[in-house]
């Protein structure tokens, strides 16, 4: 379930094959697949489609050779699709289905057919924000979810999830949750900035320090690179490397007094990390993030430190790259992953344009 891409597709036929795909859990040759032929709801998309279009744009019968502007029942189907992810990729061809619910069923649902994968082995439910994905096809007005803690990450504990579809309840907010306004990247340079939940983070604290991040990345410039999304589907936050490193140097001065697991850093590629052997206590400063219109998100400490390689040493979790400047690599400058979602009860309220969250036991 991803709020960063809109497609949403699965391993499709029993030609599917996934590269670099032997994860713990995960035996290539036994993923499962879907079998269109075995489907009498399944129809492949043609290239005069709308749903076609969704993907490829308006003009995306020029693409299509056998299809001449104009041309009636051109049988010549959709182009196939490739999408890239922050970690691998997939390919395939676009299918409509029935998306089949306990109460109501979704006809003509848009779904990628993969046959061809890089590091995704099991398929992805798109809830970005263009006109493809799940919410935006369902004409969803909010949806929301309470990510359990990953120490459940071994066992078969799940949350619910929940998708709003009913008449517009005005701009009530739900009790209890804090909120602060979506924008979209208009100026985005890349298509895919628009798919993406930006919200407009304000200040980033450690401790009683207001850390010092430059301007330009706490918001989209004039090319639309920097900036801050949510996204569930990136597991650690992560922050271009002018954002991060004065976050992590605060960390190291209010956390002087432990000594520095640095073969646990070079191994890990994660950073701070501490060596807490010895100590009966461990302060660590509290990690705030203040949104626009007020929202604080305070994050509880398994939200951002995290043993790690061994019971003596603790990492903040929270990832950068070997790029410096924005510029050369493009894109939004902080990445809120769902490391730091975990416990808190999160919405996408799209009829209001916001997105509120609560901290919240989300096993109980």
């Amino acid at each position: 379930m991803d709020t960063g891409s809109s497609l949403t597709w699965f391993p499709c036929t029993s030609r599917y094959l996934c590269s670099e795909c032997a994860f713990p859990n995960v035996d290539p040759q036994k993923i499962p697949k879907f079998m269109p032929k075995l489907s009498s709801s399944t129809k492949i998309v043609g290239c005069q489609n709308p749903k076609c279009s969704l993907l490829f744009g308006a003009n995306v019968e020029s693409r299509c050779d056998d299809c001449a502007p104009g041309t009636k029942n051109c049988t010549q189907r959709c182009p196939p699709y490739i999408i890239q992810y922050g970690l691998g990729s997939t390919v395939g061809l676009l299918l409509v289905e029935n998306l089949v619910f306990p109460r109501k069923i979704f006809d003509d649902f848009l779904v990628g057919c993969s046959l061809l994968s890089n590091r995704q082995p099991a398929g992805i439910a798109g809830f970005g924000r263009s006109a493809e994905s799940l919410p935006s096809q369902l004409g969803l007005k909010k949806f929301s979810y309470c990510l359990v803690s990953r120490r459940f990450d071994d066992t078969g504990i799940s949350s619910p999830m929940v998708l709003e579809t009913g008449s517009d309840s005005g701009d009530a907010k739900t009790p209890g949750l804090s909120y602060t306004p979506f924008f979209k990247n208009e100026v985005a340079t890349r298509p895919v900035f628009k798919e993406f939940y930006y919200v407009i983070l304000r200040k980033i604290l450690v401790g009683d320090a207001n850390v010092k991040v430059p301007y330009s990345f706490l918001v989209p410039g004039s090319d639309g690179n920097g900036g801050t999304i949510v996204d569930s589907g990136s597991t650690f936050t992560f922050m271009e490397r002018p954002v991060y490193e004065p976050v992590a140097k605060e960390f190291e001065k209010q956390m002087g007094n432990y000594s520095r697991a640095k073969d646990v850093e070079s191994k890990s590629g994660l950073g701070p990390c501490f060596n807490i052997s010895g100590h009966k206590s461990v302060n660590v400063p509290e990690l705030i993030f203040k949104f626009k219109g007020g929202a604080k998100m305070a994050l509880p400490l398994a939200n951002y430190f995290s043993f790690v390689g061994e019971d003596d040493v603790v990492c903040l979790m929270i990832v950068t790259d070997n790029v410096v400047g924005q510029g050369v690599h493009g894109g939004p400058a902080i990445i809120l992953g769902n490391f730091q979602q975990q416990n808190y009860y999160i919405e996408y309220d799209l009829a209001n344009n916001r997105f509120g969250f609560a901290k919240q036991n989300c096993v109980a």
